[in-house]
Formats: structure tokens, sequence, C-alpha cells
């Protein structure tokens, strides 16, 4: 268990700083399967998990759902047969919050 998975989301506001190049080595040390990309100028968390078939695959994207209502703070998931891919950043401040990097720690537990 990584000391992330454990921590729960902050209330974040517009004005809420993105996390330093130097907080995202720190972090993303702790989620290491997932990568950051580019979309439209913003920077997202993500990741592909792989199942057996989509019964699975639907099962995992609902449990990832329930943390995102818990936590107040919803990814983009896509299902597919055999794989999800989940994307976490924060809308309010257009890239990556400490946020992010917590629900992508619960999210690698709910394997």
């Amino acid at each position: 268990m990584t000391e992330l998975e454990t921590r729960h989301c902050e209330a974040c506001r517009t004005d809420a700083p993105r996390v330093t190049p130097d907080q995202i080595g720190e972090l993303k040390s702790q989620i290491p399967d997932w990568e950051i990309i580019e979309v439209d100028g913003v920077k997202r968390l993500t990741r592909a998990f792989k199942f057996r078939n989509f019964q699975q695959a639907l099962a995992f994207s609902n449990r990832v759902g329930e943390i995102a209502e818990q936590e107040d703070h919803h990814p983009s998931i896509l299902t597919e047969w055999g794989r999800v891919t989940v994307s976490w950043w924060t809308h309010k401040i257009g890239g990556l919050h400490v946020n992010d990097f917590i629900m992508s720690a619960r999210t690698d537990a709910l394997l």
C-alpha cells in the first residue's frame, strides 16, 4: 500500500496550485504504471487496465466510478472489451493536482 492510496482528496478551487515538476517526480514514483500525457495542452495521468472480457472491464469501471463519487473527483473512463483506460486530471485548474495522484493510487488499489 502506498501513502497516496490512504489519503483523501481535498476540495479544489480554481486558484489551487498545480503540482510542481519536483512534486510530480515524488508523487509519480508511487504510481509507476501511470503515464503523464498532454491533451489540448492539459496534463493528465492515464493508465490502461487489461481484463479477460467486457464484464470484468465494466465491473472495474463501476468500482472506479464509486471511488470517484466518494471523493467528488471524477475521471475520464473508456470501457472497451477487455480494457479500461482511466485518466485523472483536475478540470478546475486545467492540469494536475495532488488529488489526481491520490485517485490514481486508489484506482490501482482496486485491482
